[in-house]
């Protein structure tokens, strides 16, 4: 059997080489097709060597010419519209594994291209998703999570096609401040937020994880990939990140994926989907700590106020969700680089969607428009003032 062809957006970071280590456990079933990097060109060097791609893309031009020169058989290019190129290689499988809004137009021109799209960048749906999922049905590809919730969910959902769901139920595990109260959060720094009790992550999905504004782009994420009410789900915090997400449908009964805290997991549902990969580590004890006593409780959204405003803004719809989603990236980053406090993220996150006019139906150029003009007046606004 022909081994599956394969594109990485964002090989250099925590997703990118986390698939990067299963494909290496299974040489037998993928070749690397192209790679993506920002500015880690160093361990991209290394990959290349490793998985001996036919292209490579660099964030910077400069970049792009030295691993030509290096590797001169090696198709290489750069930019927004190397990633653009590299998104339309011909491949079987594209893992969207970028930060931010910057993974939306590769994977909207990935689909036009007819290729099914592992998908571990939420901000695509939450800013696009009736257009990334209307794309997706035209052009009749499969939009395969990655996320370990959505994964769990689309598992849940395998062999009841067509059976009525009652809810979503999306755990969360709390991030490092579960049980924090407002005033208590106002103290968090950037060191303290990245300590995430649990996975392993990039920085800004581990500040939104403590913000619990990852939560909330799940949230939003979810009701696009299984076409469902943002009311029917329900977050529900689980410390020991053990129920990875449940599924209940309409007679009640409640279907949950469980397993170990380890995203490549759910990476290597994607990359096998419809098989399963053989993986050669320990599963779950269920007799000793963490399985063996599991805890659910409601999230404390006075406390965690980014939860709320990814809900509202999925409510009030068209450009709400982008307004919101390119805020929070600018207000992170700025809480990373010590300028805003923790607290300063929701708060100005409320004051920028207040003063938005929502454009009720974005297409794709108009999306891109209010990103930038949101992150520029964020920045001004709130980081600057």
């Amino acid at each position: 059997m022909a081994r599956k062809k394969i594109t990485i957006l964002g090989s250099t970071g925590s997703i990118g080489t986390q698939t990067l280590d299963v494909i290496s456990r299974h040489p037998e079933a993928f070749q690397v097709t192209a790679l993506t990097c920002g500015k880690n060109v160093d361990l991209l060097r290394k990959q290349i060597r490793t998985f001996r791609p036919e292209m490579v893309c660099t964030a910077e031009e400069e970049d792009a010419a030295a691993l030509k020169k290096e590797f001169p058989r090696l198709e290489v290019v750069s930019g927004k519209g190397g990633l653009i190129e590299a998104a339309e290689k011909e491949s079987d499988l594209l893992i969207n594994s970028l930060m931010g809004m910057r993974g939306m137009v590769p994977t909207y021109h990935a689909i036009q291209s007819g290729k099914d799209i592992a998908l571990a960048n939420k901000e695509t749906l939450v800013t696009g998703g009736h257009l990334i999922m209307d794309a997706v049905k035209k052009n009749k590809v499969n939009m395969l999570p990655v996320d370990s919730e959505h994964s769990a969910i689309f598992q849940c959902l395998q062999g009841n096609k067509g059976k009525k769901i009652r809810r979503i139920l999306l755990t969360a595990s709390g991030g490092p401040f579960r049980g924090w109260n407002y005033s208590q959060l106002k103290t968090v720094t950037p060191e303290m937020a990245l300590k995430h009790p649990n996975w392993k992550m990039g920085r800004k999905i581990t500040i939104d994880s403590a913000t619990m504004m990852n939560k909330g782009l799940e949230m939003i994420e979810a009701k696009w990939l299984f076409h469902v009410d943002i009311d029917d789900i329900q977050v529900l915090v689980h410390p020991q990140s053990i129920v990875h997400s449940a599924v209940e449908f309409d007679d009640t009964t409640v279907i949950a994926q469980m397993g170990k805290a380890d995203m490549r997991i759910p990476i290597s549902v994607a990359l096998g989907y419809p098989e399963r990969l053989h993986w050669d580590g320990e599963g779950l004890d269920f007799f000793h700590s963490p399985a063996n006593q599991l805890t659910f409780e409601e999230p404390d959204t006075t406390a965690f106020r980014c939860l709320p405003l990814a809900v509202s803004a999925s409510k009030e719809g068209g450009s709400c969700p982008a307004v919101m989603n390119a805020a929070n990236e600018v207000l992170v980053q700025a809480f990373l680089d010590h300028k805003i406090g923790f607290t300063d993220i929701p708060e100005s996150i409320e004051k920028i969607m207040q003063q938005h006019h929502k454009v009720e139906n974005p297409d794709l150029t108009q999306i891109l428009e209010i990103d930038e003009q949101t992150r520029e007046k964020t920045y001004r606004d709130f980081v600057e003032k």
